[in-house]
């Protein structure tokens, strides 16, 4: 009698199984053709004759199952698939499952697209000036090689999860992993190079946003005043290239020394009270700052897509340059001359430092390739996703390079922002940095967010402890990207310090290490294994190193 008394459907989370103490595959609802399906916002609709025969027969085979005999459980072709979850209502109605993770599952396009579109940032400004550091052909192949070895750590990360026995990592990330395997200090050593990567991503965010805002009010203030900007050192034509300090050395920063102006022109009041250094850092707290201490971001969630019309508009920009200025490239393998860099050069460190942040994406990768729909082509999909970044980078690092007119200009002007080798008078130029401009004061808060939610998380277990802590931890981050924009404006070395340091822990050193333990528990560990993965950390703490001396 009791087993006639349980319902054919407990209470589950949509799209989710239950467990009995017979069947460990759960049982499903019933089959309902779709034509017999109702929504909540229309009439009900009767279920048809056929629908009702289906529910008795799987209620019937649910009676029998309550026996011993588990041979009477109902086969496959009666239990629907995971993506046709129905409920079938005692009135005799059937509703679709709403919400559920079959609904909430992307394609495969959609997974790579996402994983492209959250790796492409602002490293692909840099992507050209890393390759005039470490020479040409050096630094195409640099590209590919850290282009595999990111992928490889990405794919150890996704595969963590996996290595853990007898334990539901369902819900896991990254974190929840390193602190199965190293305790608290892996849990806060992960979170703390995490943060590294977030703040360093958010100061490089404040010194563009200052320099995009410079530039666009100058361009907006010659248009009114009709004033024609004079550039110190460039070329002429319609397509203008500049190089804004002519006489820098290649072992320094290019962006650092500020006693060169590129534009002259604009009056002296106008000058005064728009630089690039002394008062727009400042103008950007009166906006940004506010918006930092919501409660929530979905509000600037919904601006994300501006990131991928940003990619694909810098991407027709570069094209139309590279077009317009032609290619210029001369091949000297260890000599550098007047108006060339040598394909092999010393500083090649400084790209790998920018490639690790470029390819970084291995603290959020395990939620990213949850929503794909289907799980066992996660690693295809990860491969295909860095084989489209990597592409992307080669195509606006290497066409910037070959278009960068030498001469009359060496290659040695390419700076670390590429869009700063092109006047403020340049409309098309000019429409980038407006829009990056906007992408970015909407992509900023979120990055806020992240902080306080990672940080607050776990130090008070609540993302919004209070306006006071919040605005506290605000003004701290928001301190670190105004004193970068006033005293250190260069993107390219804010780059490769955080990716190296970030880079380091999450993408070289736990990643192997956490592999190597799995593999040494389970008794496989090999000394092949061990030399390679080894190698990696190694190789991570090298390129951490090196962008000191280099």
């Amino acid at each position: 009698m009791d087993e006639d008394s349980k319902p054919l459907l407990g209470s589950v989370p949509a799209g989710e199984y239950y467990t009995d103490s017979l069947d460990p595959k759960q049982r499903r609802p019933f089959h309902v053709e779709p034509r017999n399906i109702v929504e909540d916002s229309t009439a009900q609709e009767r279920v048809s004759a056929e629908a009702a025969v289906l529910s008795s027969r799987v209620h019937y085979y649910s009676r029998l199952t309550g026996s011993s005999d588990r041979l009477l459980a109902p086969p496959d072709h009666v239990i629907p698939s995971l993506e046709d979850l129905y409920i079938y209502s005692p009135l005799g109605t059937a509703f679709k499952v709403q919400g559920g993770d079959g609904a909430a599952r992307n394609p495969s396009i959609v997974t790579i697209f996402a994983i492209w579109n959250t790796m492409m940032g602002t490293s692909i400004l840099s992507i050209p000036w890393g390759i005039k550091q470490a020479g040409f052909t050096l630094g195409i192949i640099i590209i590919v090689l850290m282009g595999l070895l990111t992928l490889y750590c990405c794919y150890r990360v996704l595969k963590s999860t996996k290595s853990i026995p007898y334990v539901d990592t369902s819900d896991w990330e990254f974190p929840d992993v390193c602190k199965y395997y190293f305790g608290a200090f892996g849990k806060w050593s992960s979170l703390i190079f995490s943060l590294v990567s977030l703040v360093g991503a958010m100061v490089v965010y404040w010194v563009l946003m200052s320099n995009f805002l410079f530039n666009t009010g100058r361009f907006i203030y010659n248009y009114v005043h009709n004033v024609s900007s004079s550039d110190t050192f460039g070329t002429n034509g319609t397509d203008r290239v500049i190089c804004p300090y002519p006489d820098v050395d290649p072992h320094q920063n290019s962006s650092c020394p500020l006693s060169y102006a590129s534009e002259n022109g604009t009056g002296h009041v106008f000058d005064l009270w728009w630089s690039k250094t002394n008062t727009i850092p400042l103008y950007l707290i009166v906006l940004l700052l506010p918006l930092l201490n919501f409660r929530s971001a979905s509000f600037f969630a919904r601006f994300t897509f501006l990131g991928t019309i940003s990619v694909v508009y810098l991407i027709f920009l570069v094209t139309y340059k590279a077009i317009r200025l032609g290619f210029h490239l001369e091949f000297h393998w260890l000599h550098s001359s007047m108006f060339f860099v040598p394909e092999f050069r010393s500083l090649f460190v400084q790209l790998s430092g920018v490639l690790t942040l470029a390819f970084f994406i291995h603290n959020c990768v395990i939620t990213l390739m949850k929503s794909n729909r289907h799980q066992e082509n996660n690693v295809r999909d990860l491969s295909l996703a860095y084989l489209l970044v990597g592409l992307t980078y080669l195509y606006v690092g290497v066409l910037i390079f070959a278009a960068f007119p030498s001469p009359p200009l060496s290659k040695e002007c390419i700076e670390p922002n590429f869009l700063d080798n092109f006047p403020s008078s340049d409309v098309l130029v000019f429409v980038a940095r407006t829009f990056l401009l906007f992408q970015m004061t909407t992509v900023y808060p979120l990055l806020g967010y992240l902080v306080r939610v990672q940080l607050m998380g776990q130090i008070f277990g609540d993302h919004y402890p209070g306006f006071l802590h919040v605005f506290v931890l605000n003004v701290l981050v928001v301190g670190a990207g105004v004193v970068t924009a006033m005293f250190y404006p260069n993107i390219g070395s804010i780059i490769r310090y955080s990716g190296a340091i970030c880079g380091l822990a999450l993408v070289f050193v736990l990643p192997s290490l956490i592999h190597m333990v799995s593999l040494r528990r389970r008794g496989e560990l090999r000394w092949p294994s061990a030399l390679f993965h080894g190698g990696l950390m190694l190789l991570g703490a090298a390129n951490l190193l090196g962008q000191f001396f280099m």
